[in-house]
């Protein structure tokens, strides 16, 4: 199974989509899977307001750990990993018309009313796992 197929497979599973890419390139970064999962977890659905979504927020932290500074003031790597963030957000953007939650489904699944209209139409199932796969793919040709 590939890393993309990985990624994808544990959205499937119980992940969600933040959570499903750190755990899938956490580890050979020195991330446990186990705090990968509790790191990512607030980061699903938008930051659970429907905002920034999560497969991108999840692949922004993977690159975090690939690039990010070790001490803060390592100016040169922080603004490394500033530019591959702007650059990751830009070819997610490119590929779906926008990193925000809300827009790429259609609805807000930070309220009641959204979640249930997501149910309905199965976003989670149709749609979400085809962000995951993006994200996974961009990260692939980034790292």
């Amino acid at each position: 199974m590939t890393t993309i197929e990985q990624a994808v497979s544990l959205f499937r599973g119980d992940c969600n989509c933040s959570q499903a890419i750190l755990g899938t390139y956490g580890e050979e970064l020195g991330l446990a899977p186990e705090l990968a999962c509790r790191i990512a977890c607030g980061f699903g659905g938008g930051m659970r307001t429907a905002d920034t979504c999560g497969a991108v927020t999840g692949a922004l932290m993977v690159l975090g750990l690939r690039y990010g500074p070790a001490q803060c003031e390592d100016v040169d790597a922080k603004d490394q990993t500033y530019q591959l963030a702007a650059e990751f957000q830009q070819r997610f953007r490119s590929r779906n018309g926008s990193t925000i939650c809300r827009e790429l489904l259609g609805c807000d699944v930070s309220t009641d009313q959204g979640r249930q209209e997501a149910k309905e139409r199965e976003v989670f199932d149709r749609i979400c796992p085809g962000f995951v796969r993006d994200a996974a793919e961009i990260l692939e040709q980034m790292l």
